[in-house]
């Protein structure tokens, strides 16, 4: 039997409307334990496109907080990016490893079809191209289908491939050089585009530092790439150039960014700053250049757009390729407005959003 928490409605609505969400749809299905939500924040550009996680949260307002929040990003990584997607993210509550089946993604599944192509779900925290495959049976809203299947494959490699142009950009603009050889580095989190992005790291020759939820994964990303291994929480503390968040998000918050030693925030996590007008500013105070988090793990939406249009994958690398411009464009224009990175890349962002929003406005 699954406990619930019973969430009072202002609660939730409060939720909605501090994010400005234009739909929130929680799924429930008894027989396969699935318990869902799926955050669509905006659709001005297009049909939202955003992936599912699957995590055991603590209580379900800590699930929708986190969808809401992963969903406003897609928003805005869409539109910065130039993609004609809005913003949507989904996320299944529960321990993936336990309660993940192929009822359970399928019954997802018919939750998504029934938005009718308004979202179109692929992969995210601990979902794969093969659960894909499970709710691809019940609707044609997916992308990140594996390319036996005419689809993109996994997104991971390409958001790794963002990530690494956004640090060099960062790298630039703190230390007057693009090159990371030498540089310490601590990668918070060995998922699937952490480890993508260790490869990129390791062959410019960087230092590496490892941590991740699940100590032997981390161990084993030390051995394979001769990084150093260190707990969850002590990767604040390490004596690093680059902090590289690549797991959950709200890592930059009151308590870690006094204990940072780096001159350089940039990774694939969402959702990076736990309060972004707060913790921004407070990164700038310190002369900590943050590379926004929407804009450089793009690369995975850039992919999975590629697939939904039908696009080549090389089409999809070239255009990630250009993130590392957008970084210093972005970088630039936080610097003179006086303002941080993250809130100028949310303003170029919601700029396009409402010049596309007047074009559509003509019937």
């Amino acid at each position: 039997m699954i406990e619930t928490q019973i969430m009072a409605p202002e609660a939730i609505f409060g939720q909605i409307a501090e994010h400005q969400h234009e739909q929130v749809v929680f799924c429930h299905d008894h027989e396969t334990g699935l318990r869902a939500i799926i955050g669509i924040h905006n659709t001005v550009l297009g049909p939202a496109l955003g992936g599912t996680r699957m995590w055991h949260y603590a209580s379900d307002m800590e699930a929708l907080n986190d969808v809401l929040r992963l969903s406003r990003g897609m928003t805005y990584k869409a539109a910065i990016s130039g993609l004609n997607l809005g913003g949507g993210k989904a996320v299944i509550i529960g321990d993936a490893k336990t309660l993940k089946t192929e009822a359970l993604l399928r019954k997802f599944g018919r939750f998504v079809k029934n938005l009718n192509g308004k979202y179109i779900t692929a992969e995210d925290v601990n979902m794969t191209t093969k659960d894909m495959e499970y709710i691809r049976m019940e609707t044609t809203h997916v992308a990140g289908l594996p390319e036996s299947m005419g689809g993109s494959g996994d997104p991971s490699p390409v958001t790794a491939y963002g990530t690494y142009m956004g640090m060099k950009a960062a790298a630039k603009k703190a230390y007057g050089s693009e090159s990371l050889a030498g540089k310490r580095i601590g990668v918070q989190g060995v998922g699937h585009v952490g480890t993508y992005l260790l490869e990129h790291l390791q062959k410019e020759g960087a230092k590496l530092i490892v941590t991740d939820y699940y100590e032997d994964r981390a161990l084993e990303a030390a051995a394979r790439f001769g990084a150093t291994a260190v707990g969850l929480d002590e990767i604040y503390d390490q004596d690093m150039d680059i902090y590289s968040p690549c797991a959950l998000g709200a890592t930059l918050n009151d308590d870690t960014i006094p204990r940072l030693k780096a001159r350089v925030v940039a990774g694939c996590a969402n959702n990076q700053l736990k309060v972004e007008n707060q913790h921004g500013p407070e990164l700038v105070r310190r002369g900590i250049v943050y590379a926004p988090d929407f804009l450089i793990n793009a690369g995975g939406l850039i992919n999975v757009y590629s697939e939904v249009t039908g696009g080549s994958r090389q089409g999809a690398l070239t255009q990630t390729e250009k993130i590392y411009d957008f970084t210093l464009q972005v970088l630039a224009k936080a610097e003179e407005e006086g303002t941080h990175p993250q809130a100028a890349a949310i303003k170029q962002a919601k700029e396009r959003i409402a010049s596309v929003g007047r074009v559509k406005s003509t019937f």
